[in-house]
């Protein structure tokens, strides 16, 4: 049975169009990948099917009496409440139902018989709803998917506008696993997750018995929890049953066929073109030429298979720093309240250092302690000679009108128009992507516009935080190569170890400090 039906959707955003004739179906018990390049129109997709952007063509129907939940990043946590109120907010339902039974009670004492018979009643009805749904268990399946998520590390009575922005990611996430949907839709959930949770995220997601569509540039974790394949790609949707690597296999074989078909039809409207132009100009042969010429003219012609611009990643290298790229020295990391006990660091010139560890334990506090950005709670940081650093932050800002090229020019302005438009394309952005805002293009569009202005810069030392967020699965790879190439020194906050494994030569985990 189909949960969800879209039928020739068609959406276009700044006179580009994202979405042509786009149809899906969901049916009960799917889960679904979603995936395609970055700023192909994947949460442009999910914003049509949860009603938050109308189409400019076409249809989204859901069966009657669905729930769907959404989980949506930027969502705003209300100030003054804890953690545990705002995952309680997930049984509002319910809390509404105890008050009525209470105000029920309350009212007994001064009612007819059969009025009392009749709120007897309701209260019956009312206590087996609770009952059956759980509602006496809510504080254990609170405590349950929480830990599992590592709010409890957190702590639960911690107020909700204290937290980093992985740590809000979570609150959402948890809040909605309770509210447990019969459709859930996430889109990048793994984003803001260490390792042990996404394992518990996986194996959630793995036993999931309603639908869900999901989001996601984490491979081993798509692989894990999908069974059908949505692939967006040229504004179009194609569905693959089977995991992402099932996919992978059936799309090469695709895109083979499409090349093969493309290049022999070629051929042959150049053989039937170069009869034509030997033989309409004798009369003999003039019959048969123009015969062909008419099938040529209705010849249904296929579009030559578009190539997607690929990324290609290069650090500048600077100068060769001192021995000790950074030392600290008893080094407390937090911002009011100190997140580590005191710590001694030191970072030697060429080492590749990844750092993980559980959320807000301070590794984004970290970098930007060690490069000046924020002041330790106590010790002293002591930076190197000769050094030139290079930094990119976790998050840029939401609101930015800038195009990208300007994003560029503005830090560059000795650059000429085509060396800022070539250096982008080098990034794997196309024409269309340089002319828009950074607030209108995709995560991962906008992280490859960060990534060019690094790119532009001597650097001998670069600080990554969590690069890879919303990088597609091609980009990503290339992001790698390109440092397991550089020469300098790397210190990189990620919560992907398959990317960082075999080429970093030291992890560092800050849960032990």
């Amino acid at each position: 049975m189909s949960v969800l039906t879209v039928e020739n959707v068609t959406h276009g955003f700044g006179g580009r169009q994202i979405l042509e004739n786009a149809s899906f179906r969901l049916l009960k018990g799917e889960h679904v990948g979603l995936v395609g390049a970055n700023g192909e129109g994947k949460s442009t997709f999910l914003n049509i099917v949860t009603g938050q952007l109308m189409p400019d063509a076409g249809k989204v129907e859901w069966s009657n009496r669905v729930t769907v939940g959404y989980l949506d990043q930027h969502a705003v946590l209300a100030k003054g409440k804890t953690i545990r109120d705002v995952l309680r907010e997930a049984f509002q339902q319910m809390y509404d139902l105890e008050a009525e039974m209470l105000s029920i009670y309350d009212k007994m004492g001064d009612v007819s018989p059969e009025e009392l018979d009749r709120q007897m009643q309701d209260v019956g009805e009312i206590q087996e709803m609770l009952e059956h749904g759980g509602f006496y268990m809510i504080d254990a399946k609170i405590e349950e998917i929480a830990n599992g998520l590592g709010l409890g590390e957190v702590g639960l009575d911690r107020d909700v506008t204290d937290l980093s922005g992985g740590q809000r990611t979570k609150v959402l996430l948890t809040k909605l696993l309770l509210q447990n949907p019969t459709i859930l839709i996430l889109d990048e959930p793994t984003n803001y997750l260490d390792v042990e949770h996404i394992e518990w995220l996986t194996r959630y997601l793995r036993d999931y018995e309603n639908s869900f569509i999901l989001v996601s540039h984490d491979i081993p974790f798509l692989n894990a929890v999908v069974n059908v394949i949505y692939h967006v790609e040229n504004t179009v949707l194609t569905r693959y049953t089977g995991d992402y690597e099932q996919f992978q296999q059936m799309y090469a074989v695709k895109k083979s066929q499409e090349q093969r078909a493309y290049e022999r039809q070629q051929q042959e409207v150049e053989k039937m073109e170069d009869f034509i132009a030997r033989n309409k100009a004798r009369v003999a042969t003039r019959g048969m030429a123009n015969s062909r010429q008419k099938r040529l003219d209705k010849m249904e012609m296929l579009e030559k298979p578009r190539e997607k611009p690929k990324p290609v990643f290069q650090f500048r290298e600077a100068r060769t720093p001192g021995r000790f790229v950074v030392e600290a020295k008893d080094l407390v990391l937090g911002y009011d309240e100190p997140l580590t006990k005191p710590v001694n660091i030191a970072l030697e010139r060429g080492r590749k250092v990844a750092i993980r560890g559980t959320n807000g334990l301070g590794k984004s506090t970290l970098l930007k302690t060690i490069l000046g950005i924020i002041p330790p709670v106590s010790g002293q940081v002591t930076l190197g000679d000769y050094l030139q650093p290079g930094y990119f932050e976790q998050e840029s800002s939401r609101h930015n009108s800038s195009t990208a090229l300007d994003e560029v020019w503005n830090e560059y302005p000795g650059m000429t128009n085509f060396e800022v438009r070539a250096a982008l394309a080098r990034c794997g952005l196309t024409t269309e992507h340089i002319t828009s805002q950074m607030m209108v293009l995709s995560g991962g569009e906008n992280a490859k516009v960060r990534l060019c202005k690094l790119m532009l810069k001597d650097v001998n030392w670069l600080v990554l935080d969590e690069p890879t967020n919303h990088l597609d699965a091609e980009a990503k790879a290339e992001l790698q190569r390109a440092l397991r190439e550089y020469k300098g020194t790397v210190l990189l906050v990620s919560h992907e170890p398959d990317f960082y494994a075999g080429w970093v030569t030291d992890v560092w985990n800050v849960e032990e400090w």
